[in-house]
């Protein structure tokens, strides 16, 4: 039995990073996600929803939730700003705001969850702050914020320096997903 990988972790936050592109997307067509995903409506519910055309903003508020196929988001808050058709950066807000999604048909659910879940278009990157937290089949990495830039595959998870004992954690289990091969048997990945 061997155990993951950083590259699985390093899978885990891109998964997350897919999720927010997915986002990004809206209204165009999403670019990733499982097969059917993109080909699935949106569906948002909120309480209150406001678009701003002059100032190029959209905020949902209360009790908000997304849905597209096997994404789903819920926040206290969504903003998304879009001067273009295209939104540039995406700020989920809530206690916590969570995304869940599974990235591909054969990857567990990839489950993230911060007080602040921002996207940035042009600069690629993905930052939860404050409680970050990202797990899939049992891989986690917490800390006060995690950044993950899209481009550079960079990584990095910080814990708040000003508090006593809070440290970045990150959970790597023993691998136990078993599959079978063409004779029948089970082995070890």
């Amino acid at each position: 039995m061997s155990s993951c990988s950083p590259d699985q972790i390093a899978r885990l936050l891109k998964s997350c990073a897919r999720i927010l592109l997915l986002l990004l997307s809206l209204p165009a067509v999403p670019t990733q996600a499982l097969p059917d995903d993109r080909n699935q409506p949106v569906h948002i519910t909120a309480d209150k929803a406001l678009r701003d055309e002059k100032e190029g903003v959209t905020v949902y508020s209360g009790h908000v939730q997304l849905v597209q196929g096997s994404m789903e988001l819920e926040a206290d808050k969504l903003t998304i700003f879009h001067t273009s058709e295209d939104a540039e950066e995406i700020i989920a807000e809530g206690h916590p705001a969570k995304m869940r999604q599974q990235p591909e048909l054969d990857e567990g659910i990839v489950n993230a969850h911060a007080k602040v879940i921002r996207y940035f278009r042009a600069e690629e990157r993905v930052l939860l702050e404050t409680d970050a937290s990202i797990d899939q089949d049992g891989a986690v990495v917490t800390g006060d914020s995690i950044e993950y830039l899209i481009a550079k595959q960079l990584i990095t998870a910080e814990s708040n320096q000003t508090q006593e004992g809070k440290k970045v954690v990150v959970v790597i289990p023993p691998n136990v997903q078993k599959k079978e091969d063409s004779s029948g048997t089970t082995k070890s990945e």
